[in-house]
């Protein structure tokens, strides 16, 4: 009798364990949820999407370590549209159609992203941009979100800065595409509200390698400073035309150029340069209690650790949209409208680009505190006294 009983304990102990196998592999044996990526990866603006994409894999191979999404384990699926408009439509495109992913990181840069706008809403698919310009999230549109900090705070901080240095006249320079002429729309808009006055307007296109015919008629007018609003290359030639040119003025650059990127081709033209950045670029110096340092800390540790490169806030961008995105699944199953309801609910998640408090009305989320102002001195970032 013992020894049959001996037998029925062995047997339920091996339904068991089938049956908890059964349940473990039956947990994982849900569908993973497909997520898009479009950056740009290679070509002039390989700087914002190469960490880009690096950062969003690095996100996702952190949250699947911690068990997916509700069972669904995440799966990035990435295309480069090399910075071309065109590009990224055929990309998201082929995500929609052909990969049927459940939402979009990316792209990288204004154009490509307000390129692909009006077909993320029309499809109704959640879009994470990555890019600066305010008109991507204002005016507000359903499906449309993004990380980085907005043109509109940027340029609040570098004109609060200049009220301290009491500088009221300036001359512009800003490149002409959709990043640019939202720079200039912004810098145009609340320069009454510091008591500033620009008293010259300039643009160079975002391949042109010499802007000393701009920078002579800026010159002309007499500024007290000069504010160069654009991404790479050109904001370095423009550094490297003032030193030729020998115009003493402060220089100040938009947040486009705060990566190491940008140190590299302007080499010591970029000395005394003034921008608002992320803190990413002085996580090292921020005070032991901002919300954000062990967030930075974190990523700068893992990406450098992972990658053999240094980080720059770009990356963050798209690291911080996958953080967002993983706190908006859970509960959603995967349904793209129950995703962007769950986006706009997104408060207090602090990330490495700020604390994001997505609403209906906002769907960047990003508050003052998300920009820090700098100076390069001896070629590193120095963090400035607010």
């Amino acid at each position: 009798m013992r020894q049959t009983e001996s037998r029925w304990m062995v047997t339920l102990v091996l339904c068991a364990a089938v049956m908890l196998g059964m349940a473990h592999s039956h947990a994982w044996a849900k569908e993973p949820y497909r997520i898009g990526g479009v950056f740009s990866i290679t070509g002039a603006s390989s700087f914002l999407g190469d960490p880009e994409k690096k950062s969003m894999e690095m996100a996702i191979e952190e949250i699947n370590a911690r068990g997916g999404i509700d069972g669904h384990l995440l799966e990035a699926v990435i295309y480069d549209d090399e910075g071309d408009p065109t590009k990224a439509v055929l990309n998201a495109t082929k995500l929609i159609s052909k990969d049927n992913v459940i939402a979009i990181i990316g792209p990288s840069l204004t154009p490509t992203t307000l390129a692909i706008v009006p077909m993320v809403e029309k499809e109704k698919i959640p879009l994470i941009s990555c890019a600066a310009g305010i008109k991507i999230t204002e005016p507000v549109k359903p499906f449309v979100f993004k990380t980085a900090q907005s043109d509109v705070l940027a340029v609040n901080a570098i004109y609060s800065h200049m009220k301290k240095g009491k500088l009221q006249k300036i001359g512009i320079i800003t490149v002409a595409n959709a990043f640019g002429e939202s720079g200039q729309e912004q810098l145009n808009a609340q320069a009454a509200k510091y008591g500033i006055e620009i008293v010259q307007s300039e643009s160079f296109g975002a391949k042109d390698t010499d802007m000393t015919a701009q920078l002579t008629k800026l010159r002309s007018a007499n500024p007290q400073a000069i504010v160069c609003w654009g991404t790479n290359p050109g904001p370095a030639v423009i550094s490297k035309n003032i030193q030729q040119m020998n115009m003493k003025m402060p220089l100040y650059q938009s947040h486009g150029v705060a990566s190491p990127k940008f140190l590299e081709l302007a080499g010591d033209a970029a000395e005394g340069t003034y921008l608002p950045t992320g803190k990413i670029l002085v996580t090292g110096q921020l005070a032991e209690g901002d919300p954000q340092k062990p967030v930075l800390q974190h990523y700068v540790q893992e990406f450098e650790k992972k990658y053999q490169m240094p980080v720059s806030g770009f990356g963050g961008y798209a690291y911080d949209a996958v953080h967002i995105l993983a706190k908006a699944l859970p509960g959603t199953e995967g349904n793209k409208e129950k995703i962007r309801d769950s986006l706009e609910k997104v408060r207090g998640l602090v990330g490495v680009t700020g604390t994001f408090n997505f609403s209906p009305t906002d769907h960047n989320g990003l508050g003052e505190d998300a920009f820090v102002m700098v100076q390069i001195q001896k070629g590193n970032w120095k963090l400035l006294e607010k």
